[in-house]
């Protein structure tokens, strides 16, 4: 089949770009000829001749920021302008992408989070009259939903809510929905009455991953942790649910200066900067600056080099040089960064955050060091310390996690789901 992919912003670090990518590689493996229809590419996925771009597609366009501002953060007191413009840009991108579909013979399309989260309000509204008028069939990746972010997308307008209501999520009978965690879905059916499939994050565990080459040798080095400190790694965003700051605590209980915290994330992932000021402010009073390095600058998603000439080490390598990986998020939809570290055969330390990482992971029986509520009890600090320091007990862990790991969250996986997924096309 010839399919095409709807998504706001792809080639990016972001758990619904990187998944992306993952079942594209499937789907091609598969047979089927793919194209993307994004409004930011940050690198070339499928070929330019199958990308088309419409930058009002972006979440960081003027038109979503002018939407997200009147709609949520900033409104105004009468909705009627945003509502006109909502009605307005989202028949403009709809037929755009019916010429998109027309263009490249399209027979079914992948909406990525885009009818699911309302993080682009006229998006997600031209996707639904896109599928209302046409009848084109389309599988929703539905990776986040509105409940599961609090007061995010609180508004004060009936009308929106209304718009939200009926277009996050798509419900059509046209539409088939895959869900990344167990309660998702089951909300999905309880709220909406709609079916759907869990499919799991997976990674490929065919591939090397984690594994200290020439390249990265000198990566440790770069970002100034010495031959004899241990590094633990943070690798993820600097967004307040990544629960960073009980990483900060964990370091500064395990009273051994050795130990470094290396953070990969940018404070440019925190929208307002806040979440990334209050840990600046927690280093500070527990006097962690020698012990807590951001390395963003020279740690990102692939590598490259610097302006200056310098390396720029990927993910993989950051993994590789790791003793062990902090995870104490708060909440995740799934979990990409706890299958990379057990792809990377990396120790790592996690919060059971509610309500996905127990019932769709911990329970499978991955030896981590689990805490609740991020309150890191003297068992659990004295569990990391051991792992830390212990090198055959590492092994042990990872090479146990990693044969877990292969047979739960291996693209073997996805391609079983996705065959089931298509076959109800």
């Amino acid at each position: 089949m010839r399919i095409g992919i709807i998504i706001g912003r792809i080639g990016d670090v972001d758990g619904v770009a990187l998944e992306t990518e993952k079942w594209i590689h499937i789907l091609k493996k598969m047979g089927h000829v793919i194209f993307i229809l994004s409004g930011r590419f940050e690198k070339t996925i499928v070929g330019k001749d199958h990308e088309t771009l419409i930058p009002a597609l972006s979440f960081f366009s003027p038109e979503c920021e002018w939407e997200q501002n009147r709609a949520f953060y900033f409104p105004p007191d009468d909705p009627s302008e945003l509502l006109d413009h909502l009605e307005q840009v989202s028949d403009d991108l709809a037929i755009k992408m019916f010429k998109w579909i027309m263009q490249n013979k399209i027979d079914i399309i992948i909406s990525e989070n885009a009818t699911a989260l309302p993080a682009h309000l006229s998006m997600g509204m031209a996707i639904k009259k896109l599928v209302h008028n046409t009848g084109i069939q389309i599988i929703c990746h539905d990776h986040d939903f509105i409940w599961e972010r609090g007061d995010r997308y609180k508004t004060p307008f009936i009308e929106v809510e209304k718009i939200i209501e009926e277009t996050f999520p798509l419900q059509s009978s046209h539409a088939k929905h895959a869900t990344i965690n167990t309660y998702s879905k089951n909300l999905l059916k309880e709220k909406y009455n709609i079916n759907s499939l869990m499919v799991p994050n997976v990674m490929d565990f065919d591939q090397a991953y984690g594994i200290k080459d020439e390249y990265n040798n000198d990566l440790l080095s770069e970002i100034n942790v010495q031959n004899n400190d241990i590094p633990l790694f943070q690798i993820t965003r600097i967004v307040k649910r990544k629960g960073i700051e009980t990483a900060l605590e964990l370091i500064d209980r395990l009273e051994d200066d050795h130990i470094k915290l290396i953070i990969t994330g940018s404070a440019a992932d925190d929208n307002r900067k806040g979440y990334y000021k209050e840990l600046i402010g927690i280093i500070d009073k527990r006097k962690l600056n020698k012990r807590v390095i951001f390395a963003n600058r020279r740690i990102l998603n692939i590598r490259s080099k610097t302006r200056e000439g310098e390396k720029i080490y990927s993910l993989s390598d950051a993994y590789a040089h790791a003793i062990g990986c902090t995870y104490f998020s708060t909440y995740e939809g799934f979990g990409n960064a706890f299958i990379e570290a057990i792809l990377s055969k990396t120790p790592i330390f996690v919060n059971n955050y509610k309500p996905v990482y127990w019932q769709d992971i911990g329970s499978k029986g991955f030896k981590t060091v689990m805490i609740e509520d991020n309150k890191l009890t003297d068992n659990a600090i004295s569990e990391i310390d051991k792992i830390i320091h212990n090198k055959k007990l590492q092994e042990e862990i990872v090479e146990h996690n990693y044969n877990l790991g292969k047979l739960l969250f291996s693209y073997d996986v996805l391609r079983d789901k996705l065959e089931v997924l298509f076959n109800k096309m």
